[in-house]
């Protein structure tokens, strides 16, 4: 399967859920686990007939590893941010993206309130509802605007910061300037689902990436990482400085 026909299952896979959403009258919590609402169960079968009857395997938030054993496997999140969603903020997506051999290949984000939409492949560029985006250039951590997850125990140093709820938009925010930065603080951490998807677009837009202990960042099971993102390499070290960590870009 090539990009384009990658990227077109995933483009159905997010439509599906839009669809399985709009058709979905309570959101509230399912009663399941701890955190999991009615729009993850309904978004994550709408995705995952798509992605199966596609042959890919997947790699969900919600349902685990499923499908075939092929080449490619699609980390997903159906709904990134779904406490977002549930409580009328219109900041929660549809995260996929599929992996090779070599990492991460393609991606696709929609925040499912909006619909805007951001898309990757691998050495192709990043683009924001078909338009190519980069990252903000800011390489002076004094006037970075820095996207978090978690609680900052001490200020590392930068202008501003938001905490989102949605790590996926938070990154694509990242690869499109709206932010200079993006990390997970204070002893937070992400599963490959939440950040996967937005890392391509980041790094595809110029942006930098790596993790805050050093590890890498692509993983295909339950494994947790610290993502940091920034805008240049400037900025990436002096943000890694400021947390005390030893990252280094490192997808």
């Amino acid at each position: 399967m090539d990009d384009a026909a990658v990227l077109e299952v995933l483009t159905a896979a997010a439509e599906a859920v839009h669809r399985a959403a709009d058709a979905l009258d309570d959101w509230g919590l399912a009663g399941t686990r701890p955190g999991q609402y009615k729009i993850d169960l309904a978004a994550d079968a709408a995705a995952l007939e798509v992605l199966h009857g596609a042959g890919l395997a997947v790699v969900s938030e919600e349902s685990g590893r499923t499908g075939g054993g092929g080449e490619l496997v699609v980390v997903l999140d159906p709904i990134d941010g779904s406490t977002n969603a549930a409580h009328g903020i219109p900041w929660y997506a549809t995260s996929l993206c599929a992996l090779d051999d070599d990492g991460a290949r393609v991606a696709l984000v929609v925040n499912q309130a909006t619909g805007e939409r951001f898309e990757a492949v691998r050495g192709g560029g990043a683009r924001r509802n078909g338009v190519p985006i980069k990252a903000s250039g800011c390489t002076d951590l004094s006037h970075a605007i820095v996207g978090i997850t978690g609680f900052p125990r001490v200020h590392p140093g930068w202008a501003q910061f938001r905490a989102l709820g949605a790590a996926a938009l938070e990154l694509c925010a990242v690869a499109r300037g709206s932010l200079d930065g993006f990390v997970a603080i204070g002893g937070s951490w992400l599963h490959g689902w939440d950040y996967l998807g937005g890392m391509l677009v980041c790094t595809e837009a110029g942006a930098v990436v790596g993790e805050l202990h050093g590890e890498s960042l692509i993983v295909r099971d339950t494994t947790r990482r610290a993502p940091i993102a920034a805008a240049t390499d400037s900025l990436f070290l002096a943000l890694s400085a400021g947390l005390g960590s030893d990252a280094e870009p490192k997808a």
